[in-house]
């Protein structure tokens, strides 16, 4: 990644949490799309929903070779994606959670 300009630890973790900040102003899910489109390059947004893709496989206990098979999403990026899921910082599984309540009721 291209560093623009030295930022002190500081202004990044403020630099972050304004961009959280803007995302959770977006209403429905046209504007997240329309936002994430704007902020993403298309293969950053393809890498994005591979990966959210790889969660739902992953809850459903299927092989990382089936999901491979699946998606066509590296066995890399689904290790990773596993690692994250059991011991990262819990946003996967909560987002999961959630949308599987969302659809469920």
């Amino acid at each position: 990644m291209k560093i623009h300009r030295p930022l002190s630890p500081r202004q990044e973790a403020l630099a972050e949490k304004a961009l959280y900040q803007g995302i959770l102003t977006l209403q429905n899910a046209d504007e997240c799309r329309a936002f994430f489109r704007d902020l993403c390059t298309p293969a950053e947004l393809q890498a994005l929903a591979d990966r959210w893709a790889v969660v739902d496989l992953l809850r459903q206990d299927l092989p990382y070779r089936e999901i491979h098979r699946l998606t066509g999403v590296s066995v890399t990026t689904i290790g990773r994606v596993a690692r994250c899921l059991l011991a990262g910082h819990g946003g996967y599984a909560l987002a999961a959670h959630r949308t599987h309540e969302v659809k469920n009721g």
